[in-house]
């Protein structure tokens, strides 16, 4: 997977991030105009790789690193608050990164949970970001104020993953049976980089904190977001996966987000939940036109 590209650990410490370093497993390569690609769950970086290297092709440099928690990225302790795990903590570690590998300006593509680390790193930090791509992602606040039965029972897991331990000691006791990776699907090297992250321990509770921290603090940031005003200034492409749920929950997200962004585009792909995997071409292809600012990307 992703020939050309280096490999880095880079040890982070963020001011403003009270829980100590961590670190940032990376992926990059290019000489174009950086681009952050920003997994969700329970995936790793790895998930790019049909991706990534097209980009690179397409003339940027590209980012893949593994959320700090997933895969080879370390998190802190979790907390009773959940904020060590929180997008903003967790974008003020990626953006640490970044300053690492040199790049002050650039766009983040993220997404399921990686994209409400793109929206929060796109909000808190206009002056970093230049354009955000969400991939099948509506803001937190807008899923929990549209609770449906049907989304209940849809995304029941959201619920499951909030409580105190028991999550943990069910999904550990068979990662496996509980996460049900297809080698074929996903790529033989994806599939093994995946199927090892989601077998520790560590990992497993960081993902699981991860959700907890997005009904908890996540929620709370939003609607402090949402109360003052504030919006995404930057261009914002919304892709959905036309074979998920998405839409078929809460409507037409590119309505969900011209309440929460200024100049918002988008449409649905082909594609089920994983669509970098599943659609890379077509996926690639929608990246590269709108972070080059083409028509119809």
């Amino acid at each position: 997977m992703f020939p050309g590209f280096e490999v880095d650990d880079i040890l982070v410490d963020p001011d403003g991030v009270d829980d100590g370093p961590t670190v940032v497993h990376v992926r990059h390569a290019g000489t174009g105009p950086p681009v952050l690609l920003l997994h969700g769950h329970p995936r790793t970086g790895s998930t790019w790789y049909r991706v990534a290297p097209r980009l690179v092709e397409a003339g940027f440099t590209v980012v893949v690193p593994d959320l700090p928690g997933y895969g080879a990225s370390t998190a802190p302790d979790p907390q009773p608050d959940h904020a060590p795990h929180a997008k903003r903590a967790t974008a003020e570690r990626l953006l640490a990164a970044m300053d690492a590998l040199g790049h002050e300006r650039f766009a983040v593509v993220g997404h399921d949970r990686g994209s409400y680390v793109a929206f929060r790193m796109a909000m808190d930090h206009p002056e970093r970001v230049t354009r955000v791509a969400l991939l099948d992602c509506i803001p937190i606040v807008e899923h929990l104020e549209r609770i449906t039965p049907e989304f209940a029972t849809a995304w029941w897991h959201w619920f499951f993953f909030a409580q105190p331990g028991t999550p943990e000691r069910v999904i550990l006791a068979d990662p496996d049976r509980w996460y049900h990776g297809d080698p074929e699907a996903m790529g033989a090297e994806n599939h093994a980089e995946w199927r090892e992250a989601v077998r520790k321990p560590s990992v497993v509770r960081a993902m699981l904190e991860d959700y907890r921290a997005g009904l908890t603090v996540d929620r709370a940031d939003e609607t402090a977001d949402r109360a003052a005003g504030r919006k995404i200034d930057q261009p914002l492409l919304v892709l959905s996966s036309g074979r998920d749920d998405l839409e078929q929950l809460f409507g037409d997200p590119l309505a969900i987000w011209r309440d929460w962004a200024t100049d918002v585009r988008g449409w649905a792909i082909d594609s089920g939940h994983h669509v970098a995997e599943e659609r890379p071409v077509e996926l690639s292809a929608a990246l590269a036109g709108f972070l080059s600012d083409r028509p119809g990307g």
